[in-house]
């Protein structure tokens, strides 16, 4: 079981880039799914999480910017990101908990075992 991020680039500030997480070894669309990101000197920080039922949480930093959802149908998770700033920037993480068939969204980096290796997003201005 794995889980791989795509969708990353160069975006000028004000853009919009959509991440995708796509699970793979597995069908169940229900395992809750994050989003995290880091930049260089920086520790990495939740960016938004989504529940089995889909209830969905966001850092405050990305509130009303980014809108985390999930495929009807396949084991992928969504992260649509407008308004992007350059604070923005950094490598973007898909984790994935699948220890537990139902589970509320976290933002708690612990609570995810299945890591992709990342994409890059960098806003510029």
């Amino acid at each position: 079981m794995q889980v791989a991020e795509s969708g990353g680039g160069s975006v000028q500030v004000g853009g919009s880039l959509t991440l995708s997480c796509s699970g793979s070894g597995y069908t169940y669309r229900g395992y809750r799914t994050a989003w995290f990101r880091q930049s260089p000197g920086k520790e990495r920080e939740a960016v938004a999480s989504i529940g089995t039922d889909g209830n969905t949480r966001y850092a405050d930093v990305v509130k009303g910017r980014f809108t985390i959802s999930k495929n009807n149908t396949k084991p992928i998770v969504y992260l649509q990101m407008d308004s992007l700033k350059p604070e923005d920037t950094g490598m973007y993480f898909c984790a994935a908990d699948s220890s537990k068939l139902w589970a509320v969204a976290s933002l708690t980096l612990s609570d995810f075992n299945l890591w992709g290796q990342g994409t890059q997003v960098t806003v510029s201005s």
